[in-house]
């Protein structure tokens, strides 16, 4: 295969070639047309045409090591004769690769023109001979780095310095040698295969790229090799693709293989070039190991008084495989031990947790022999005939003994019956309940009131009897649900409930009634037999053999005419008209009274009103009108209507009442605030003043001092008490001697009654007015009463009240001896 320079060189060989052909043809043809020309025309027609610059292309090997410049081309004209041949020939040419030169017609040889070029490393790494065009490289070229050089040529009068062709363009390739070593861009590599795969499987794929031209030569061409693990994987030499060698691989071995993968170029030839990675390979699981108990045999032991739901022990079957491949489920083979107990698996760690599942009975069976299977739950088919992905193992429990609350017979409760009409004291029914540790151990039974707050049932507190405690109601509670509890009678922390239903049993007690107060229309016109109301009944008895009810009118009613009953066989009753002609303004309203009877035993009846208006219809028979006038059928009222009236009349009487209390209370709630509470606002002023424009006529400071009288010290005068604000008989006390009154007598009396005041605890909370009636003694003023001092014979001398100063004056006139002129006027 030639090279591809060579095949551009031929196109372009053809391409001249065809040019030139048919440059030829048109000369011919040219000179044929017209002989009659001159001579010098015609050679001028013949004379060859300047042709310009050919483009071509140099080439140049890689990597060259010499110490003097790689010699790349030279510009020559070869083309002359190369063009002379074909036009005289006419065929393709067919011979060797074209000439590497370019070369300008006006070149003769005599160094006229200078050559120069320009461009890609012109001058740097390309320098040409200015007089013979030869071009040498100068430095190492690297194909990788860059693999052509585009440049351009120039021919130029050495003198002038003018072009003499016009420029043209070539281009010199770098050819390529091999070296460069393939890489593996991407590793190292991580690939995974699963367990026990068919020889041959695909693991992964690697490649290596090598930098060399692979489109010359050799030098890119790779191939692959195993260098390391080649037992057990191979890769194939072209694609890199790397498939298992064996088919046992067993993750449970070894779950991983380090492999060396080598890439060579020259197609593996000697002399290439060779490159290596690492390629890591995991194993992955499959599920083709079944669980496994380490045991054939667990014990574990739990009280008999364990709750439902408590865990008895924790067991697990181990598994070779891992990930999702270990999840296993548990189950419990044998019938008793699933009805006993119940198997969970823990999803964290896959262990078997064995809980209660329902109560345990010491007395009853001592060990439980449980059963438990492990099952993987993601099973490979394509792994079956290696055997069961199942393993089972004995779980054996053994049940302690405890001491146990007593339990009651039945254990879901009780359920009794007893009359509504019993007796108080009645039996009801018996409460069972055994201590199931010893045999004939004495229990104590008591209801808890909590469930019966009324005390309507009683219990034997040993014998465990039920009794009646309160008359019974069935239309108000037809069920009673009470609980009763047992107690050890020697150990009262042992205690248990049971729940006691009893259903109260129906006696006819109840008399049947309308359904509701009926009324119905009708219309004068109407015919005779017409159906104009149904009643219902209802009665709050309940009879095991069913309702069944018989209806008559009243006995004060059987006379009536107009009306007659219709029974309709299912408890219900229709009216129907007995007449026609009915005329409402002789009377609109009909009253039928209606007597019920139910079946008993014993047969209790009640006697009901149906209300019929006659009204006023159009032809269509609609009711217009129907006017409230009452007439009724029979001529006594019924012990319900009577009843319901003075019910009326007893509800109005009660209300008046409360209005008239509530109107009272009122009243007096209004007197009561407007009243003054006076015990906290009572003041004393023991002095008369001197009226209204008397401002300065007591000074209340004397008052609250009256008792603080600071001790009188010689030589100071201004200390001692204001003497004119106190009376006289103090003054002259004080003043007399110049020493204090003597006040311990008033003051050993106040104190006693304020200690008296503090301990009484009827006192209330609130100040009280104390009344502190105490004179004293050797009083000089003696007695004042008014009694005493107007008898003519009193001696007594009040003339001292003059001294008392104008206070007293008034007093004073009342007591001094009058003067004889003023007694006779």
């Amino acid at each position: 295969m030639a090279p591809s320079w060579r095949l551009g060189a031929y196109s372009l060989l053809t391409a001249l070639w065809l040019l030139h052909c048919c440059s030829c043809g048109w000369s011919e043809r040219t000179s044929g047309m017209a002989k009659g020309e001159t001579k010098e025309q015609e050679l001028m027609s013949h004379e060859r045409v300047k042709r310009g610059w050919v483009w071509n292309q140099f080439f140049v090997v890689e990597e060259y090591t010499g110490t003097e410049p790689l010699y790349v081309g030279k510009i020559q004209d070869v083309l002359d004769s190369v063009k002379a041949t074909l036009c005289e020939m006419c065929i393709p040419p067919n011979s060797g690769p074209p000439t590497k030169n370019i070369h300008t017609d006006s070149d003769e040889g005599e160094g006229n023109i200078k050559y120069t070029i320009s461009g890609e490393g012109a001058g740097t790494i390309f320098i040409i001979d200015e007089l013979t065009g030869d071009i040498h490289a100068t430095e190492r070229l690297d194909r990788e780095e860059q693999s052509y050089y585009t440049l351009r040529a120039q021919a130029r009068d050495r003198l002038t310095n003018h072009l003499l062709e016009s420029e043209s363009e070539f281009v010199i390739k770098v050819q390529d040698i091999n070296d460069s070593e393939p890489k593996f861009l991407e590793g190292p590599y991580i690939g995974s295969v699963a367990e026990l795969s068919q020889m041959g499987t695909s693991v992964m794929k690697v490649t290596a790229w090598d930098a060399d031209d692979p489109t010359y030569g050799s030098s890119a061409r790779v191939v692959y090799s195993v260098l390391d693990g080649e037992s057990f994987f191979t890769v194939d030499r072209q694609t890199g693709l790397i498939r298992t060698a064996v088919a046992d691989l067993d993750r449970e071995t070894q779950d991983r293989y380090e492999l060396v993968v080598m890439a060579t170029d020259m197609a593996g030839q000697m002399g290439g070039l060779s490159g290596s990675t690492t390629v890591t390979i995991v194993i992955t699981d499959v599920n083709d190991n079944p669980p496994r108990f380490p045991q054939k045999m667990y014990q574990f032991s739990v009280s008999e008084g364990a709750a439902v739901g408590t865990p008895v022990g924790r067991v697990i079957a181990t598994d070779a495989d891992m990930g999702g491949n270990t999840d296993m489920s548990y189950l419990i083979k044998d019938e008793e031990g699933g009805e006993l107990f119940k198997v969970t698996t823990d999803g964290d760690t896959q262990e078997a947790v064995i809980t209660i599942k329902k109560p345990l009975d010491f007395e009853s069976k001592r060990t439980h022999n449980v059963v438990v299977e492990a099952v993987n739950k993601h099973v490979d088919p394509r792994f079956l005939e290696l055997g069961s992905f199942r393993d089972q193992t004995i779980v054996r429990v053994s049940v302690t003994d405890a001491d146990e609350p007593p339990v009651f017979l039945p254990a879901e409760g009780a359920i009794m019956e007893v009359q509504e009409d019993a007796r108080l004291g009645a039996l009801v029914g018996t409460a069972t309940a055994k201590d199931p540790d010893k045999e004939n151990a004495p229990v104590r039974f008591s209801i808890d009131r909590s469930t019966d707050q009324e005390q309507i049932f009683h219990i034997d507190p040993v014998s465990g009897a039920i009794t009646l405690g309160k008359i019974l109601d069935r239309e108000t509670a037809g069920w009673h649900n009470i609980t009763v509890t047992a107690v050890e009678a020697d150990n009262v922390s042992q205690i248990s409930h049971s729940s006691v239903s009893i259903r109260i049993l129906d006696v006819n007690d109840n008399p049947p009634e309308l359904a509701r107060p009926y009324e119905a229309s009708i219309c004068e016109d109407i015919k005779p037999g017409q159906l104009i109301h149904t009643i219902s009944v209802v009665d709050r008895d309940e009879p095991q053999s069913g309702q069944r009810f018989s209806f008559t009118l009243a006995p004060d009613a059987t006379n009536n005419r107009h009306f007659t009953l219709w029974d309709v066989k299912d408890n219900t009753v229709g009216i129907r008209t007995q007449r026609s002609g009915f005329n409402r303004h002789e009377q609109n309203v009909y009253l039928l009274p209606i007597l019920v009877v139910d079946t008993g035993p014993p047969a209790l009846s009640s006697t009901g009103t149906l209300t019929i208006h006659v009204c006023d219809c159009d032809p269509e028979g609609a009711i217009q009108s129907c006017n409230a006038t009452a007439y009724v059928i029979s001529t006594s009222l019924s012990p319900g209507a009577l009843i319901a009236l003075l019910v009326c009349m007893l509800i109005l009487i009660v209300l008046v009442l409360l209005i008239l209390t509530l109107k009272r209370h009122r009243k007096g709630q209004r007197m009561s605030e407007d009243e003054e509470d006076m015990r906290d606002n009572v003041i004393k002023y023991n002095d008369e003043g001197g009226g209204e424009q008397d401002t300065q006529a007591y000074d209340m400071s004397a008052l609250r001092n009256l008792y603080d009288f600071p001790e009188n010290k010689s030589g100071s005068s201004e200390s001692g008490p204001d003497l004119h604000a106190l009376p006289q008989w103090i003054q002259g006390r004080v003043s007399g001697d110049g020493g204090a009154a003597d006040f311990s007598l008033f003051k050993g009396y106040i104190r006693k009654k304020v200690e008296q005041a503090d301990a009484d605890l009827s006192v209330p909370p609130y100040d009280s007015f104390q009344t502190y009636a105490f004179e004293g003694t050797s009083s000089p003023a003696l007695s004042l009463s008014s009694i005493h001092t107007l008898s003519t014979t009193s001696e007594q001398d009040f003339s001292y009240l003059s001294d008392w100063g104008p206070r007293f004056r008034q007093l004073a006139g009342y007591y001094a001896p009058g003067h004889p002129e003023e007694e006779g006027s």
